[in-house]
């Protein structure tokens, strides 16, 4: 089974910082019709997100989930195939914590999930190094000004739109 992990804010929809209110879920340009395409390419659709924000006590793990309720109904019921999320503050970050692997690992461990043959799509450099630790196919770090990128940041490839992150995925065998 291959997959697609993804960083959730920043990435599939608009980073407000800190999410907490569902109201504020804007999915980003081509993400609703894309995700559907790339399931049905075979894809696992993963989200693995850090959200420190419920280990400070911004909010809570409810309110996590609520958030990811409403984006899960933005972009259809069943596209996600599971979420993983790590609380842990960067100061006391496990290997759970992007970048470290652990979220990765959890996922192909219980969804079967083959990570040579897997994608790992992000926006930020910690992102691209939780896949590379993986040992994922392939990273892709969203990024719309590529001359922002974080030259320590070992991107596969680097891409302005989701449009482009697709394309990248569904055009490789």
């Amino acid at each position: 089974m291959k997959a697609i992990f993804f960083d959730r804010d920043g990435t599939l929809m608009v980073d407000t910082g800190y999410c907490s209110d569902p109201e504020q879920v804007e999915l980003l340009d081509g993400v609703a019709e894309l995700l559907p395409a790339m399931k049905q390419a075979g894809f696992k659709l993963i989200i693995v997100t850090n959200q420190s924000g419920i280990g400070r006590g911004y909010f809570t793990e409810q309110e996590f989930w609520e958030v990811q309720e409403a984006f899960e109904r933005k972009i259809g019921a069943g596209v996600i195939d599971a979420t993983y999320f790590c609380t842990d503050s960067p100061a006391e970050a496990t290997e759970r914590r992007k970048p470290g692997a652990g979220m990765l690992l959890e996922a192909a461990c219980d969804l079967a999930i083959q990570l040579d043959h897997s994608y790992m799509v992000g926006d930020k450099a910690s992102d691209i190094e939780a896949g590379i630790r993986a040992g994922v196919k392939a990273t892709i770090l969203l990024a719309r000004d590529p001359a922002e990128v974080d030259r320590a940041c070992r991107p596969t490839t680097v891409a302005r739109t989701f449009h482009e992150v697709a394309e990248f995925i569904l055009r490789r065998p």
